[in-house]
């Protein structure tokens, strides 16, 4: 199999069950902003340093993180109407959210926004955080109410949130530091 096929040279390209649509589709925008916040996460991934406690459940838990956010990119690109091969459960989202809750109980509870920065692994996932959101709005924007779409937007929404605690989390397991916002400007 080739890597190139030529059959977007016009600016279509083919949705799961061969529909073609323009490349700007709210779709392939959707799937396409869930690759990049993969991609993203990918990379912040690849700065998690240093040996500390719990690291390999860590990573462990994002590659099945980027596994599930491929299978959401799948649903993205399955036009409306049609059979999902991968079906994204209720779980996956509990999923997430007790894995916020867990990381959180070890971080300072907040009391000031705080800024993308410290280790440039938490950097990272600050920037996968907000292309992550991207691909909620996006998502938000494909008119489709059916449960699968629903547990999508669901499922973004607290991936989005998982990655903010996960900036905050690797800073303190690899020593960076959070900088908070300075209101006096």
């Amino acid at each position: 199999m080739r890597i190139y096929t030529r059959s977007g040279d016009k600016g279509t390209t083919s949705l799961i069950y061969g529909e073609r649509v323009a490349k700007n589709d709210n779709r392939v925008e959707a799937y396409g902003t869930c690759d990049e916040a993969n991609s993203m996460i990918g990379l912040a991934l690849s700065y998690v340093d240093g040996d500390w406690e719990k690291k390999e459940e860590f990573l462990a838990f994002f590659h099945r993180v980027q596994t599930i956010l491929f299978h959401v990119g799948a649903e993205l690109a399955t036009p409306k109407g049609k059979e999902v091969m991968w079906k994204l459960k209720k779980e996956h989202i509990e999923e997430l959210e007790q894995q916020i809750d867990e990381w959180d109980q070890e971080l300072t509870p907040l009391k000031n926004f705080i800024l993308p920065s410290g280790h440039k692994a938490s950097a990272a996932f600050h920037v996968a955080r907000t292309v992550t959101r991207r691909a909620e709005r996006v998502a938000v924007s494909i008119e489709d109410d059916s449960e699968s779409a629903r547990l999508v937007r669901a499922y973004l929404n607290r991936l989005s949130d998982l990655l903010f605690v996960a900036a905050r989390y690797v800073n303190v397991k690899i020593g960076g530091t959070e900088i908070l916002l300075n209101t006096d400007v």
